[in-house]
């Protein structure tokens, strides 16, 4: 059974900081691709960062590009997510998810994982 372990979220003002973690209890392959995705409410869920354990090869979404940094290490099975410089509109519920990789270079779309964590809330006030 694959579980995903995310933690990590709480309330913090504007300005300041949050470092998210997630680790998976076992993965399908070694060439794993974790992804953060977030939610607000009344919002569609939007794909945060992913990366590629095997090579780290990266990526992030226009609004958090320069502000969080993604990494991950393959043997734990664990990625992270520090997220700078936080925004209100950074609040919402942040869930990671795990999946192996199929040759592609663009992983922020839901339908390209295959677990998923519970989510971790994250507040960022004004």
């Amino acid at each position: 059974e694959v579980q995903l372990q995310a933690s990590g979220g709480g309330s913090v003002q504007t300005g300041e900081y949050l470092k998210l973690s997630c680790t998976a209890s076992v993965l399908p392959r070694d060439d794993v691709v974790f992804g953060w995705f977030r939610q607000a409410p009344g919002k569609e869920r939007e794909g945060v960062s992913f990366i590629r354990l095997l090579d780290h090869t990266t990526y992030y979404t226009d609004s958090v590009r320069g502000r969080f940094t993604i990494s991950g290490d393959i043997f734990e099975h664990t990625v992270y997510l520090k997220m700078d410089s936080l925004k209100p509109d950074d609040t919402a519920i942040y869930t990671c998810a795990a999946g192996t990789y199929a040759g592609t270079n663009y992983y922020l779309r839901p339908s390209h994982y295959a677990y998923w964590g519970q989510g971790t809330q994250v507040t960022v006030s004004s």
